[in-house]
């Protein structure tokens, strides 16, 4: 089971998208028939088996095994991922996007989930996450913004040659929600 699965096809996103369905996900957090599922959310077998096709049809789900249960076949199933990520592209969006838009935002966002996503967990991979919180007067707001830009563009600069394991850079700087 992987720990992520990022939903970038509309399919996937309208199987995953209806709360009988993320219910019945979550029980498959580990191989379960649907008999089983069904009892643990006091629903009949035939809808769970309903749920469990449409998942296992859009690939978020997989039949992991079968077993022999008074003489029938019984599939189990196991979902194929802890998590889900789902692309911001397939809400859709309105409007320009240029750098300084908040728009910009999200699709930053996207490229990141994106990236993380693709990447192997079983390996350990170099990375760095830096978060913290900056107080700039509104009077300072485009030196400031000015600044980080010119430094940000030195580094690109400096290590963008074209040898070397390749990094992406990903920065947000946007106006926290609460001005306190």
């Amino acid at each position: 089971m992987r720990d992520v699965i990022y939903l970038d096809r509309m399919e996937q996103a309208e199987t995953l998208l209806k709360p009988q369905r993320v219910e019945v996900l979550r029980q498959l957090g580990t191989p379960r028939s649907c008999t089983e599922v069904a009892d643990v959310l006091d629903q009949t077998p035939q809808r769970v088996h309903y749920h469990v096709k449409q998942l296992v049809k859009a690939g978020l789900a997989a039949q992991v095994a079968e077993r022999k249960v008074r003489g029938v076949q019984e599939g189990l199933y196991q979902a194929v991922a802890r998590s889900y990520w789902l692309s911001p592209r397939l809400v859709g969006r309105i409007g320009s996007r240029d750098e300084l838009a908040l728009g910009h935002l999200v699709d930053l966002a996207e490229q990141v989930q994106a990236d993380v996503a693709a990447l192997d967990r079983d390996t350990e991979l170099p990375s760095v996450g830096v978060s913290g919180e900056i107080r700039v007067r509104p009077e300072d707001r485009q030196q400031f913004l000015a600044e980080l830009q010119s430094t940000l563009q030195d580094l690109f600069t400096r290590y963008g040659g074209a040898e070397g394991d390749a990094f992406r850079i990903a920065l947000a700087c946007y106006p926290k929600g609460d001005n306190r």
